[in-house]
């Protein structure tokens, strides 16, 4: 895959519509995000207007839908928009909600691709950061029959495999060989159901807003008038889309393996809780929410160990994510201890910075100035700076807050630096990011492993464990 840059939407634009299982009117507000914002989804409806990232560490509940939650916040069935999203490679964006679902439009994705295709998309300069792998990658889930492979690619390409032992779906595959073929071969798939599974669900509280004209309903039934019947009660519509053994039925289907079109749409939503693009061949028998969500969390955490193993894509010459003024305006170090000289690349779970070593350093009088080599200590600092960095960057006036350490383990160095090295900075969130306020203070709590690299080369590792504190709360 050639590399491409991020995009985020040319104009903010606004939709309302009824989420599908709460049943409530919702407002839906599209608004384009700078540079590594990642997708978001804000409740604007709540105190403070909480923000919730779209991540796999986020999902709490799967059951016909994955619903995100933080802090005790909570956003329903966002698989569809996300969908929609990495199918037009979006990066950076928010959807604003005043209720606790992402609407629903026409039970697919493609009324999303066309609201953001009406919004209009918009290069940002800066470049996409893959998740790539490089091996064969397998996940057989211990609680379904589902199966998962993932094999290196250059491309983005999902193949997605169901079987149902029940007319008319059997078996059935579907496969998306590239992302730009997704609006005309799997965005329009609809959320499909059998009908005798609907007052069920209705009964457990899902469904509530469920449109039957928005929906795929299969029955296998010669005579399902009886449950045609509870169904328009229960909805106050008519069924519309309804396939039954009769073969003029089939015409209601928008593609004649529309199931299975669906499965993968919902299998590309899912994926994109990685956080970041995927690079990959993705191969799916039997996929589901369920299913999707512990994949996808195996993988983020199998992608992220890769990760501490090789120097990270960094192109030294791009525009850098934050400047030296701009780091400034984040930590409180100050000349001879600002040890981080600009910011390549940050999201929520990882960072990149860039060290210039020069002859001029103040530390080269007195360490080794006849063999000037610069102190493994230093080294530790301007990782710790950089991984505060990617602890407080979404916190409000970062500089407001002092870090410390708690613990650092397993700290190696690997060769000397000398002057003339650039270092490659790259912190990886080994957990999330605990946070607990009390009546006197505010803390954060971050694991990190941290490397150094000078080329190709390990120069320093560590594992940091580091506490945030705000200034005037610090002892």
């Amino acid at each position: 895959m050639m590399q491409r840059l991020q995009q985020t939407i040319q104009r903010i634009i606004s939709f309302e519509a009824i989420g599908l299982h709460t049943g409530k009117k919702i407002k839906a507000i599209l608004t384009p995000m700078p540079i590594d914002t990642g997708i978001q989804f804000q409740r604007i409806d709540l105190p403070n207007q909480p923000i919730i990232e779209a991540c796999v560490n986020h999902v709490v509940a799967t059951e016909r839908g994955t619903m995100l939650e933080k802090d005790q916040v909570q956003v329903a069935t966002v698989e569809h928009w996300l969908a929609a999203l990495a199918g037009l490679q979006v990066d950076n964006i928010c959807m604003q909600l005043d209720g606790p679902e992402v609407p629903d439009l026409d039970g697919s994705a493609l009324g999303f691709v066309t609201l953001l295709l009406e919004a209009g998309l918009l290069r940002q300069e800066a470049l996409q950061n893959f998740f790539t792998i490089k091996e064969k990658f397998v996940y057989d889930d211990p609680d379904t029959d589902s199966h998962y492979t993932l094999y290196p690619d250059t491309d983005y390409s999902l193949h997605a495999t169901i079987s149902y032992n029940r007319w008319p779906i059997g078996h059935q595959y579907a496969t998306l060989f590239t992302l730009a073929h997704f609006k005309e071969e799997i965005a329009a798939a609809r959320t499909f159901i059998y009908l005798d599974e609907i007052v069920a669900l209705y009964q457990k509280g899902l469904l509530q807003g469920g449109d039957p004209t928005k929906a795929v309903i299969f029955s296998d039934h010669t005579d399902p008038t009886e449950q045609l019947q509870q169904v328009t009660h229960l909805s106050g519509k008519k069924v519309e889309n309804l396939v039954t053994p009769s073969p003029s039925s089939l015409s209601a289907l928008r593609y004649i393996n529309e199931p299975a079109r669906h499965k993968l749409l919902d299998l590309i939503g899912d994926v994109a809780l990685l956080g970041r693009p995927l690079q990959g061949k993705l191969v799916a028998h039997q996929p589901g929410h369920g299913a999707n969500i512990r994949f996808v969390a195996a993988l983020k955490n199998h992608l992220l160990k890769q990760s501490v193993k090789a120097p990270p894509i960094c192109d030294l010459q791009a525009t850098p994510r934050l400047n030296v003024a701009q780091i400034s305006k984040m930590l409180p170090h100050r000349y001879p201890f600002q040890l981080v000289d600009k910011i390549m690349a940050l999201d929520e779970n990882h960072v990149i910075g860039i060290k210039n070593v020069t002859i001029n350093e103040p530390f080269f009088q007195g360490h080794f100035p006849g063999t000037p080599i610069m102190p493994g200590v230093l080294q530790v600092e301007a990782l710790a700076q950089t991984s505060g960095i990617l602890a407080l960057h979404k916190v409000p006036d970062p500089a407001r807050y002092l870090t410390y350490f708690l613990a650092i383990d397993g700290c190696k160095f690997r060769r000397m630096v000398v002057p003339g090295d650039s270092l490659v900075l790259h912190c990886v969130l080994l957990t999330d990011i605990k946070f607990s306020t009390t009546q006197k203070h505010f803390v954060a709590i971050a694991k990190v492993k941290g490397r150094i690299f000078v080329g190709e080369n390990l120069a320093c590792e560590a594992v940091l464990l580091a506490q945030m504190v705000k200034q005037h709360e610090a002892i």
